[in-house]
């Protein structure tokens, strides 16, 4: 690491420690204030920084810190992150670090982390290691998960299906800039990237036949079954990249409405919107999730999507700094929101339509917890089981029950979940509808 870049390192450090903006919001501004970083120097900054934010209680720990005091100083953060995590011996640290850090440095080469306490060694904050802990979680589960965070989430794209085929988006991006990709294992549109190249200055996204979209968030597709023709609804749709894919999966036809309370999300839909190709968009900005639009379209839709606004912990190989920044009454406070926003948008839902409920999160409290709420009261309604709604997809993916339930170390996705919903049609409706299809 140069003298430039450790600068601008333990700048950008500084800042994002404060945990009072999103660390990815904290790096581009330095980069954009910065201009003499170039792309090398951007790359180890970044690096350097998301990998001391993924390991934050560990390094906490090695460094001396104590449980719910003030870190540690960036300098030993980063003094912790270069001898343990990047393996440098003492010969190879910074000049920046004297004899006096050295020695420190040897220290902490010597201390064991299986003796540290279990939210340490699962790089989790303890609130989140307590809430696995009351679910059932065991040990090794809980370690499971937390590691399989402190790598960073491969980069996946979605091939835009009214525009062009993965095999031959795949041949292009190989021949334009030798990117290689994968197919991804489960998703029918997803490509993997070997590597992180700028995807977004290839002509394959600038045309619209492919999005940027972690796998699971693809899946989310498949299980709404939107079709041709249909009336669907993303409730939560934000920057709208589930939006596109829906619309792709009803072959630009139909209606389909992008809600949201953030008129800055809907404009950002716009340019993807744009180059997706698609006409059978319509963004609404709403007030709430009580809004009159809403209450227009009671009883028609034939799929409503509701990815809720939640804590993010899924996410956590992308945007570690969820780890410092959320906190059990945050979490509270998104619950209520979650119950209201699937309240709300059930009443969209026809009968015998499909709401599906998803969450970028691990914990029960924003996932079974609130499914089984809103059960509890609307008993027109009925968990679908999402393995078998796979499999007549042809998707073959290990599940543990009915919900969509993905981890990084069982399918290399964000922690994902997903209910699927389904609003039953009164049993003289049915014997009406069967007695018209004869």
């Amino acid at each position: 690491m140069t003298p430039i870049q450790l600068s601008a390192t333990l700048d950008v450090l500084n800042s994002a420690l404060s945990f009072t903006a999103p660390a990815d919001a904290v790096v581009s501004r330095h980069f954009r204030e910065n201009k003499n970083l170039g792309p090398k120097d951007r790359a180890v900054v970044a690096e350097t920084v998301f990998g001391v934010l993924r390991h934050l209680p560990q390094l906490d720990w090695l460094a001396g810190g104590e449980v719910g005091s003030k870190l540690p100083s960036t300098r030993d953060l980063l003094l912790a992150f270069f001898t343990r995590i990047k393996h440098l011996n003492l010969r190879e640290l910074p000049a920046v670090f004297g004899d006096n850090d050295k020695e420190r440095a040897a220290g902490m080469k010597g201390m064991a982390l299986r003796d540290a306490p279990l939210n340490v060694r699962a790089a989790l904050p303890q609130w989140a290691v307590d809430a696995l802990l009351a679910d059932g979680k065991t040990e090794e589960e809980i370690l499971e998960l937390g590691q399989s965070m402190l790598q960073a989430a491969p980069l996946d794209i979605r091939v835009n299906g009214i525009k062009a085929k993965r095999e031959a988006v795949a041949a292009e991006l190989k021949a334009a800039g030798d990117i290689n990709t994968t197919l991804t294992p489960f998703s029918p549109w997803g490509l993997r990237v070997e590597g992180k190249p700028a995807i977004n200055k290839y002509k394959a996204f600038l045309e619209g036949r492919v999005e940027v979209q972690d796998e699971g968030s693809q899946l989310l597709g498949l299980l709404c079954g939107a079709r041709r023709g249909q009336m669907v609804a993303d409730f939560c749709a934000g920057a709208g990249g589930k939006t596109l894919l829906l619309g792709a999966m009803m072959q630009n036809s139909g209606r389909l409405y992008a809600f949201d309370i953030s008129e800055k999300r809907l404009s950002n839909l716009k340019p993807r919107l744009a180059r997706s190709g698609l006409s059978n968009v319509h963004p609404q900005l709403i007030s709430s999730e009580s809004d009159q639009k809403i209450k227009r379209l009671a009883g028609k839709m034939d799929v409503v999507l509701v990815d809720a606004p939640c804590s993010g912990m899924g996410t956590l190989r992308r945007n570690p700094d969820l780890k410092a920044r959320q906190t059990p009454q945050s979490v509270l406070e998104l619950n209520a929101k979650q119950i209201a926003i699937l309240n709300s948008a059930s009443r969209m839902v026809k009968q015998g339509g499909r709401l599906v409920y998803a969450t970028c999160s691990f914990l029960s409290s924003e996932n079974e917890a609130i499914v089984d709420a809103f059960l509890a009261t609307h008993p027109e309604f009925k968990l679908l089981d999402a393995r078998e709604i796979l499999k007549k997809e042809r998707v073959e993916i290990e599940l543990t029950g009915e919900y969509l339930q993905l981890t990084p170390h069982k399918h290399q996705t964000d922690a994902f979940f997903a209910a699927v919903l389904e609003r039953s049609v009164p049993a003289a409706a049915a014997v009406d509808e069967s007695i018209a299809a004869e």
